[in-house]
């Protein structure tokens, strides 16, 4: 698998009626995030059973999960330390006080026909998510709040029939997830395109990550998110009726499903139709949304705190002692690469995604003081060596130092380009340091011009026919004398000497 691949580049192109593809419209869509995530803990949210993924169905259970009679709930410590050090990371209020609710629905997946969650007093409030888009462009979108919950059961529905005979349709139900400690981040309607809501769902999971909180894998379930979509006109303040969608289990899902519902609600209004409040799942295969069923009110699930815990107090001293553990963020990083680096957006992007190679490229740069050449060497021979031998960079026997050793050696025309990339692969071999290499080997590049010059003359004369063909107006043959010369010398020639030495002779 690639040492560097971004989500971006996964999803692919637009591909139903962008902005770029519209640019008449009349209407501007309005979008809001719903995102869940299962955070990374050992145990349950209010019991000891393993938080896990797979393992046989319902074998992760206990009577406090089932909510067997009797059985009463314990918050997760680590939990809520996670949920406030995802607070922090936004920028969100870490209020001192904050309880639990019951939130009130009937599905067979979950056990106690109600969810424990939080309502009106959640564990973070309000906050920002600063993300990027492919041309580099930096935006914002502010959060609502981030509030903790447990995670239902998971449903399987199985059978060939229609439903209308009996036992042709069957569903299955596993409880191991029921419980898991799962946070919702909800974000304020501030998305306007596809894009940006891919550009922000990226940007939360990769600080999400980083910050250790989750794995957020989506393939896993460990990442799901739902996303609210109206339309108004260009110009018009005022808030369309919303749909949400749900069913998108990857961001190139998301990009599709959101244009998609963009384009059903343009052609209603246009049509003199009106967009009806309700829930849409998204048809992967089709390219469409569809209804599922009308959208619930705050009200229809009927909050109120519960009786079976205890408020939430936090105390000062430990959000600060969270807060100083925070590493530096995806979007800080972002700006760096950028701005004081002068990385373009897929190279510092690539960085990002993968934090273990980004903390050895900081290592590289700061030990080389160059921060171009760093960048050529980790995301190009090193990842391309990454890839083919399955060892990650920041693993592999080229250290950081030794990496800023050979670059110093490139800089200062002690070795050429190719030397360089032959000592990369011995270096990957684990054959130590690139300076005692070179010196052990006398690999240094010659720079003195009699020398060169001798080895030009001697390529020269031995290929009259190329010679001819260069002063008869094949210029482009001179890549192959100059690449004979440099075959000559075992790549220790000067290259901008010998080009320079034999454009000279030829055209002399």
């Amino acid at each position: 698998m690639s040492e560097t691949m971004s989500a971006r580049e996964a999803r692919g192109p637009h591909e139903v009626g962008g902005a770029e593809a519209r640019p008449e419209r009349r209407f501007e869509a309005v979008i809001g995030i719903e995102c869940h995530v299962e955070l990374k803990t050992r145990s349950k949210m209010f019991c000891g059973c393993p938080n896990e993924f797979g393992g046989e169905p319902n074998t992760n259970v206990c009577p406090v999960c089932l909510a067997l009679p009797g059985a009463l709930p314990v918050a997760n410590t680590a939990a809520i330390e996670h949920m406030i050090r995802a607070g922090l990371a936004f920028n969100a209020e870490i209020p001192a006080f904050s309880k639990f609710d019951r939130k009130n629905y009937f599905y067979p997946d979950m056990p106690k026909d109600y969810q424990i969650s939080q309502y009106d007093m959640p564990l973070t409030q309000g906050g920002v998510v600063r993300y990027w888009l492919d041309d580099g462009t930096m935006k914002e979108c502010r959060l609502t709040r981030i509030h903790l919950e447990e995670d239902t059961g998971k449903s399987t529905h199985a059978g060939s029939g229609d439903g209308r005979i009996a036992g042709s349709t069957y569903s299955l139900v596993d409880f191991n997830r029921a419980g898991v400690p799962l946070m919702e981040c909800v974000s304020e309607p501030e998305i306007h395109s596809a894009e940006e809501a891919v550009g922000y769902l990226e940007s939360l999971r990769r600080t999400l990550q980083q910050i250790g909180v989750s794995d957020v894998k989506m393939e896993e379930g460990s990442l799901r998110c739902d996303a609210n979509v109206s339309i108004r006109p260009v110009g018009s303040t005022e808030l369309g009726t919303k749909t949400e969608i749900k069913n998108m289990n990857s961001f190139r899902s998301v990009h599709r499903a959101i244009e998609s519902e963009i384009e059903r609600q343009i052609a209603v209004i246009e049509s003199g139709g009106r967009i009806v409040q309700e829930t849409r799942g998204w048809d992967e295969v089709k390219g469409v949304t569809h209804s599922m069923r009308s959208k619930e009110q705050a009200h229809d699930y009927r909050y109120f705190p519960d009786p079976d815990l205890v408020p939430l107090e936090v105390s000062r001293a430990v959000v600060e002692r969270i807060r100083a553990e925070l590493p530096e963020l995806p979007p800080a990083r972002f700006v760096r690469y950028t701005t004081q680096y002068g990385l373009d957006v897929k190279q510092a992007t690539q960085l990002i995604d993968n934090v273990a190679l980004a903390l050895y490229f900081d290592e590289v740069v700061n030990a080389s003081g160059n921060a171009k050449q760093s960048t050529n060497f980790v995301l190009g021979d090193l990842s391309r060596l990454a890839n083919e031998t399955q060892t990650p960079v920041h693993a592999s026997p080229v250290t950081p130092a030794h990496l800023a050793e050979l670059i110093a050696l490139v800089e200062g025309k002690t070795i050429n380009s190719k030397i360089a990339k032959d000592l990369i692969e011995r270096m990957w071999r684990g054959e130590g340091s690139p300076k005692a290499i070179v010196e052990r080997e006398g690999l240094a590049q010659t720079s003195d011009p009699a020398a060169i010059e001798k080895f030009v003359d001697d390529v020269l004369a031995a290929n009259e026919k190329s010679v001819g063909e260069y002063k008869a107006g094949k210029t482009n043959v001179i890549g192959f004398l100059v690449g004979q010369v440099m075959k000559a010398s075992k790549g220790k020639a000067d290259p901008q000497l010998v080009n320079a030495l034999m454009k000279q002779k030829l055209e002399s």
